[in-house]
């Protein structure tokens, strides 16, 4: 890693570690993401996200939302700004750097979609988009788990690829949002290990224990084998 969280973004090395920039899950998170705003029938005429990487969960957005919605990505990498220029239309914009400098815009939602884990001072963050929107659409892997803990090299895998230097459990990422004052509306678990392809066999095999278990009882599920991430609504 870099001598600072940003420099892993700023420079080529996030890119050259992830060339898709996680493309493949967009139309995943972008699911998930309308899932909970239909759930809450929110009919959103500006949506900005926060770290939007390549830019392809607001493209699957904008075709499935009205059309006289209006988009907008930040991201700090050049890179990943480089990447969205071939889906940015009329509708669709991006910008290259820190949406808490650089913004005094107001939106109807702002999506913070694993982003948060990244972040050195992740709490000048959340107190500042805090009032940049009417709702708060937070995505934050469950790092932490037994199974994680237990194993260690998870999680360390995790911090040199992806630049994960926060880690969470459900509990942990609820109380934080509501210690700055978040009005938490819902959440619910999105199954990465579940629901996306996967070449890793222990990740194929994992599969049946932590399905079987979920069926059973989620929150142990989450705690003891992982694999998942909350999708948080607050205002």
């Amino acid at each position: 890693m870099s001598n600072t969280a940003a420099e892993f973004y700023t420079t080529s090395s996030y890119l050259e570690k992830n060339p898709l920039w996680h493309t493949e899950e967009s139309c995943w998170k972008a699911e998930h993401v309308l899932r909970m705003i239909n759930r809450h029938k929110i009919a959103p005429r500006t949506i900005c996200e926060v770290g939007c990487g390549a830019g392809e969960v607001l493209k699957q957005l904008q075709h499935r939302l009205d059309k006289e919605c209006d988009f907008l990505g930040f991201d700090i990498s050049p890179q990943a700004i480089e990447l969205c220029r071939s889906r940015a239309n009329e509708r669709l914009h991006f910008e290259l750097g820190n949406v808490t400098k650089i913004s005094e815009r107001f939106f109807d939602v702002i999506l913070v979609l694993d982003v948060i884990e990244h972040l050195e001072d992740y709490f000048s963050f959340l107190r500042t988009i805090k009032e940049r929107a009417l709702y708060k659409i937070f995505q934050i892997p469950l790092d932490l788990s037994v199974q994680t803990v237990l194993r260690a090299t998870p999680l360390i895998k995790d911090r040199q690829r992806f630049g994960h230097i926060h880690y969470f459990t459900k509990e942990t990422a609820l109380q934080l949002l509501s210690d700055l004052g978040y009005n938490i509306i819902d959440w619910f678990y999105t199954a990465v290990a579940l629901d996306l392809p996967s070449t890793n066999f222990k990740n194929v095999v994992m599969r049946i224990p932590r399905r079987l278990l979920y069926s059973i009882n989620m929150d142990v599920a989450v705690r003891l084998l992982g694999g998942y991430r909350l999708l948080i609504l607050t205002k």
